[in-house]
């Protein structure tokens, strides 16, 4: 029964030694959990049989320190939850490491070639929350947008007075000339084809609270409001708030080639008061064209292209997954996990919401193996080992010894 025993404790420290031994093979892969053998003791009946794994449990509690890398495309879990990939038959696996590239076909894929998970976009570029798929890259360039908006807000010194001669007649505007304006501002705009304009607004002084505001766009006259009047005008209360326009102004111009423009120009904000002429907001909308330049990956899962021209494009939304028993979850390559029956099937949601930790783009989950602590239990199983060693060592003298004496 004592070799029994003996046999069952070297048996059980053995895989004690391969879990101890996987661990510390794997202390730099990024995303592993360690694992912990778990014993119990066997009797038949009343008598002591030895010792058993009862389980190999892993630690899915701790977390890996989380190193930065400066890779747009390499992730970590802050919190709970696993990334969400398929590989080349269709096999959902799980995983914690957050190492993903692009493919040859801008599919994201993780450095065993499984494909990231997760919410794509329509035809517009908008979400698609419910319908998980691959995410990809589209690497077609970004048409460009022509400006049809303009939101501008600026002080209007009310200490200036209305350009005259020095006989105190009114001086006629002229672009050219400086001392006809009180001051002017340049915003640049795009055409439908991405052609850069430029709109200066130059600001004259009319009255009290008046002001007329001339517009010229590459230094020639435009139309506004439907007229060609190429001006129009700008009212204070005596508070200093803006009492005209309410609406937006409409300026038009006919670029060479391009569609027409119409620019909706606001003033809403703006203010006349005793101080320097200033311009606290200049937000025109549109772009040109521009060419694929990389990929954002936001605290949210939300995954962007980025351009050339300073624009970016949601391309989709990682979606994390989690377990009840996430003990349950059957071990395979590449640092990944499949669903079971004991782990119960996943809930999937959006990173940062609710049981899902966010993303940290750029950085990397490390393994959380405690190398320290696994050196220890090396030596405590091996001692281990020796002495069920040692057991069936002694309990083989006792045998001989009893031969020797019959």
């Amino acid at each position: 029964m004592s070799f029994d025993i003996a046999l069952s404790g070297l048996g059980a420290t053995n895989v004690q030694l391969n879990t101890i031994s996987n661990n510390i093979a794997n202390v730099g892969t990024s995303g592993f959990k360690e694992a912990r053998t778990e014993f119990s003791a066997v009797y038949n009946g009343m008598q002591p049989g030895g010792v058993e794994v009862a389980s190999i449990s892993q630690n899915f509690d701790k977390n890996g320190q989380v190193s930065g890398t400066g890779r747009a495309l390499d992730l970590a879990i802050s919190g709970g939850g696993f990334f969400m990939t398929k590989d080349a038959a269709g096999q959902t696996l799980y995983t914690r490491s957050g190492v993903f590239n692009t493919d040859k076909d801008n599919n994201i894929i993780s450095n065993g070639g499984m494909k990231l998970q997760g919410y794509g976009v329509d035809g517009n570029n908008r979400l698609q929350t419910g319908a998980v798929g691959d995410l990809k890259i589209s690497t077609s360039s970004l048409a460009a947008k022509a400006t049809d908006n303009l939101d501008f807000v600026a002080n209007f010194d009310a200490r200036v007075s209305q350009p005259v001669k020095a006989d105190g007649t009114v001086l006629a505007f002229d672009a050219n000339n400086p001392e006809t304006f009180n001051s002017s501002y340049t915003t640049k705009v795009f055409d439908s084809l991405g052609n850069p304009h430029t709109v200066t607004q130059y600001f004259v002084k009319s009255g009290e609270n008046e002001w007329d505001v001339h517009v010229q766009v590459d230094g020639g006259k435009v139309q506004v409001n439907g007229q060609k009047t190429y001006t129009y005008d700008v009212d204070f209360k005596q508070d200093g708030s803006l009492n005209a326009p309410v609406d937006a102004v409409d300026i038009a111009f006919a670029p060479p080639g391009a569609e027409a423009v119409t620019l909706d120009l606001k003033l809403k904000g703006s203010t006349q008061y005793g101080a320097d002429f200033g311009v606290s907001t200049n937000n025109p909308n549109g772009y040109s064209s521009g060419q694929l330049a990389g990929v954002r990956v936001e605290d949210n899962g939300m995954v962007f292209a980025t351009y050339t021209n300073g624009q970016s494009q949601l391309q989709g939304q990682v979606v994390l997954a989690n377990f009840a028993n996430p003990q349950g979850l059957v071990k395979t390559n590449n640092t990944s996990w499949m669903e079971s029956f004991s782990s119960g099937a996943p809930v999937t949601g959006e990173p940062g919401n609710g049981i899902f930790g966010g993303l940290r783009s750029g950085a990397l989950e490390g393994s959380n193996v405690d190398l320290t602590t696994e050196l220890v239990s090396l030596m405590t199983a091996q001692r281990n080992y020796q002495a069920n060693a040692k057991t069936i060592s002694t309990s083989d003298k006792l045998t001989q010894t009893l031969f020797n004496a019959v």
